[in-house]
């Protein structure tokens, strides 16, 4: 194990597993490499392992001298990443890895998200296996696949032969805030059919680009733009014009990630680009006055086709009021804590293939009210004619009020540090709830270094900040 972008940096053997975990494909679906290669590190250091059929591990340690017989801990964090790049960006995410780097501040991938989150938890729990010098209790380490899309490993994961109930989760990206509740979700799809036929006429292409994006969970409040939507609305105002054949369209790949583009090309009779730029050009200021998007281009261009296999007008009036009708943001927030979202909705992937498909990722704090947001997606989609799918449901994470872990953290940090760490519940989704179903009296709380712009080309770690959450790690396993 060498790093070779990142020597240099402190702590060395985190960064130096980081970078070698960034060399291996990694993304949601794409686990196993890097799930073979936590199993090659237990054969090589001697840990008994288990990985399931969908490629979760557990990896575990005995205590170190005089801490053998203390009660175990759990170290939990996901293996999979978000794949997002630049579009000029010639890296292919599934079959290469990252081209990392750093400015002495920050470290970054060239043109693709870092994968941080959550890669920096499985480089972190490394390192601690790998040192027999690092005083520890009895650890238990849980890395998941699939956490990005769903939470399916964690959803699947037998942990009945695990002995603690004290678990640290290293999936926060926020120095100095222990989160100790998140919401529970699910991901929901309503598909309309796409009956195509070939229509012939002028094509134009609509293009939307220069979004934010960012995490539908941590990002959702950040008076943000959905291309989807913004798409949605954009070909609603042309149609205003003259009836639409829609024959492509492609917005966002995550259903978790705030789209940041949107393209749709169709067959348009009659419609020339001098009607349509004065509504691009008036929807694009709309768009940059209400939302806190300085850098979005909404434009449309011509197609040198006459035609192709197009929906027909009646379909592609059904899509453009789904894009318009469909929820998507905040939804309420939170009364008992003031400034936490409560209940949100993403709508994070549009695309037309075999049908028209749009993708939601649900959060809330409130079963209830989860509940109610999803019925209303499958009522909606009733509505169009279409038909509706939902997938890896979460629980909410819930608050514990009385807890020794959170207790013990919070004294250690305050020595360490001089302050007080902000103890918080978040709306972004983690996988505390789906664990703690499975590990009755679940003592937890989550952690993690200082990262900015996750899920995005733009992300983010910090350097100092990933040394002084690994200094604290390991002064809370001293303690425990």
């Amino acid at each position: 194990m060498q790093a070779v972008k990142l020597a240099g940096l402190n702590p060395a053997a985190v960064f130096g597993y980081f970078e070698e975990i960034c060399s291996i494909p990694h993304g949601s679906r794409n686990t196993k490499p890097i799930s073979d290669y936590l199993v090659s590190f237990a054969v090589e250091h001697g840990l008994r392992y288990i990985q399931d059929e969908v490629n979760n591990v557990i990896l575990f340690q005995e205590g170190t001298c005089g801490m053998e017989d203390h009660p175990a801990v759990i170290l939990q964090g996901h293996m999979d990443m978000v794949c997002e790049k630049d579009a000029d960006c010639p890296i292919n995410m599934g079959t290469e890895g990252l081209d990392v780097t750093h400015d002495e501040e920050f470290i970054f991938a060239k043109g693709t998200t870092l994968g941080a989150d959550n890669g920096i938890a499985v480089a972190y729990a490394l390192a601690l296996l790998s040192d027999k010098t690092i005083p520890h209790p009895p650890l238990e380490v849980i890395i998941t696949v699939d956490e990005e899309i769903g939470m399916l490993g964690a959803d699947a994961i037998d942990l009945s032969m695990l002995k603690s109930r004290t678990l640290i989760n290293l999936d926060s990206e926020d120095e100095g805030i222990f989160t100790v509740s998140c919401a529970g979700g699910a991901t929901a799809t309503i598909s309309l059919p796409a009956d195509r036929r070939a229509v012939y006429g002028p094509c134009i292409r609509l293009s939307v680009e220069g979004l934010q994006g960012g995490h539908s969970g941590a990002e959702i409040h950040k008076n943000r733009a959905n291309a989807n939507k913004v798409m949605g609305e954009f070909m609603s105002r042309i149609q205003k014009l003259m009836p639409l054949c829609l024959t492509s369209f492609t917005g966002g790949s995550k259903d978790n990630a705030i789209p940041r583009s949107c393209q749709a090309t169709m067959v348009a009779m009659g419609i020339n680009l001098e009607r349509i730029n004065p509504i691009a050009e008036e929807l694009q200021a709309e768009i940059r006055e209400k939302y806190d998007e300085p850098e979005v281009v909404i434009q449309a261009f011509d197609v040198d086709a006459l035609g192709g296999n197009s929906l027909s007008t009646e379909d592609t009036s059904k899509v453009i009021g789904l894009l318009c009708a469909a929820p998507n943001g905040i939804q309420a927030m939170s009364e008992d804590m003031p400034g936490l979202v409560q209940t949100s909705l993403n709508l994070g992937i549009a695309k037309l293939g075999s049908n028209f498909s749009i993708t939601f990722s649900v959060r809330s704090s409130v079963n209830d009210e989860k509940q109610t947001l999803l019925k209303q997606l499958e009522d909606m989609a009733a509505l169009f004619g279409g038909s509706y799918s939902q997938m890896g449901a979460y629980p909410a994470w819930e608050y514990k009020k009385d807890s020794t872990l959170r207790d013990t953290m919070v004294r250690i940090y305050s020595e360490m540090f001089g302050a007080e760490p902000q103890v918080l519940a978040i709306h972004a989704g983690l996988e505390c709830g789906l664990l703690g179903e499975k590990l009755p009296g679940l003592d937890c709380v989550s952690i993690g270094p200082q990262m900015y712009d996750i899920h995005t080309s733009r992300e983010r770690l910090d350097i100092a900040s990933t040394e002084r959450t690994w200094n604290f790690l390991l002064e809370i396993l001293k303690n425990l």
